[in-house]
Formats: structure tokens, sequence, C-alpha cells
């Protein structure tokens, strides 16, 4: 049976639970809700990272900085040379938008929970509310891998052009423009509804199981190699704020090995609120 291309970058269940005392491996749950999900219960040593307040800039629509990475890592009790283990609530969709992160800035051992949150309930394994503390880490972060990110002047830039592809990974209902944002942020749209022009939609969801596992190599080759997206390819992945596409991101990446693979984390809502850009519904 085929192997992933970066198999080190999946780890299951029962590895994360043969680890949970290993000083080497810090597991961080990543959610975009703590209220709903680790505060009721997470994987015992678990540190917690909330998307909105740990992962994004304070004032303007980015990213963490370098420097803010790098406290969060150290307080976190993170050093460069750490296994870091990342799930999260809503199917993984932020823990894998951590995932891209760490890349982005050079992290050298980071690894996805295959199922994530969901995988490890459903099979009763133990959870905790007790939050841990761990003794701060010196950390330091790589400048970013600009071949890892797209930003809004980029995606224009290439648009259209020979030998680039745009994988629209939000649901059919959003890529016709029927709908502007997903059920799950009803108050997060963007003004217009549609798609870049030229993108192929390729839902986040298609690539995983009910359980929320990945599909096998197989599989996942097959699904995007049929719709055009092949790795003799640039890939820009996009959806609504970056960290659904961070899901295909990781799938193109890191599962099926494409050697040029973008997130536009800017995604629909900078697209579809930023006057003069062109759409296709």
């Amino acid at each position: 049976m085929a192997t992933y291309a970066d198999p080190l970058a999946l780890v299951d269940t029962e590895w994360v639970a043969q680890h949970l005392q290993d000083p080497k491996v810090r597991i961080v749950e990543v959610d975009y809700d703590p209220s709903s999900a680790y505060h009721l219960g997470h994987i015992p040593g678990a540190v917690l990272f909330d998307w909105r307040k740990d992962l994004n800039d304070p004032v303007r629509r980015d990213i963490l900085s370098r420097e803010a990475f790098e406290v969060l890592n150290s307080r976190a009790g993170i050093s460069n040379d750490t296994t870091v283990v990342l799930y999260g609530d809503f199917r993984n969709w932020f823990a894998a938008f951590a995932f891209w992160i760490y890349k982005l800035y050079g992290h050298a051992d980071v690894r996805l929970l295959n199922g994530g949150r969901k995988k490890w309930i459903e099979e009763r394994r133990p959870l905790t509310e007790e939050v841990p503390s761990y003794p701060p880490a010196t950390y330091r972060a790589q400048e970013p891998d600009a071949r890892l990110r797209a930003h809004l002047p980029y995606v224009l830039n290439v648009m259209g052009k020979r030998g680039v592809a745009l994988v629209d990974v939000r649901s059919p209902a959003e890529f016709t423009g029927e709908v502007t944002a997903p059920p799950e942020y009803p108050n997060e749209a963007a003004q217009r509804g549609g798609h870049i022009p030229g993108a192929v939609n390729i839902p986040w969801s298609k690539a995983l199981h009910d359980d929320d596992t990945f599909k096998d190599p197989e599989s996942l080759r097959r699904l995007y190699e049929e719709a055009g997206i092949t790795p003799d390819k640039e890939i820009i992945t996009y959806c609504r704020i970056g960290e659904r596409s961070s899901v295909t991101w990781f799938v193109l990446r890191h599962l099926l090995g494409y050697p040029n693979v973008r997130n536009y984390d800017g995604s629909w809502s900078e697209w579809g609120n930023t006057i003069g850009v062109p759409i296709e519904r």
C-alpha cells in the first residue's frame, strides 16, 4: 500500500496516547471556540492555542508576527527541537492552519493528529479539564517562507496563467455565490458571492473520511488529478479565511508531495470585499 509523501506529518491517536508523557513532544489543541471544546475536556497535557487570540495579529488582518510566534511557543514550553502535535475543533480546520504557520516560520517537526479531536473522543480516550503548565522555553523562528503563502496581488498576477491552478475548497454553494459564508460563520460574510476566475471547486472535506481521518494516497491523488490539479503546476488554495484551505494545502504538499503549493489565507473574505477584483459565478 502506498504511503504519504511525508509520513511524519501525520500521527494517529495511538501514537499520541503512547507519547502523552514524552517531554520531547508537545500536544497543542487549536480551537476556534475553546469554550465548546478545550475547556470541556482535552487530551491530557495539551496546551491551548486560541485561533483568534493566539494565531492572528491583534490589530491588522494578518497572521501573528514572527516575534509573537516566538513568544507563543516559548510560553507553551516549546523549543525548536520539540515535536509539536496539533489537533482541534471544527474537524481540524484551525489545527491545519496552525500547521501551515509552523511551516511558514520554519519549525522542523510539526505533525497533525489524524482524525483530530473528534476521533480521540469517539475512541473514548482520556480527557481532562486540567490546564497544564510548562517551564518557558527559548524559541527562535525563521523568516517566513514566502513560497508557502499567497497574497492578493500575487494571485491577481498569476491568475489565468499557464501552469497555475487555483483550488477553491469551499462548498459548492459558496463557490457559485449562492451563499457568501458557510453556516458556521453567519456573521462573517463577504460583500459579494462567487469565486476567483478560473478556480476549480474541490471541497476540502472530499479528502477526508467520515471519522475525519485522511483518505489513502491513491484516492487523494485521483481526487485532485482528475480535476486538473497536478504536481507539475503551481497550486494556490483558498477558502474564506484560510483555515479550510490549510487542510487542502496540507494534503497536497505533505500527503501527496506537491512541490509548489501556496495558501492564500486572505481568501474570499478579502477577495470578495476588495473593490475592482474580478469574480465569477
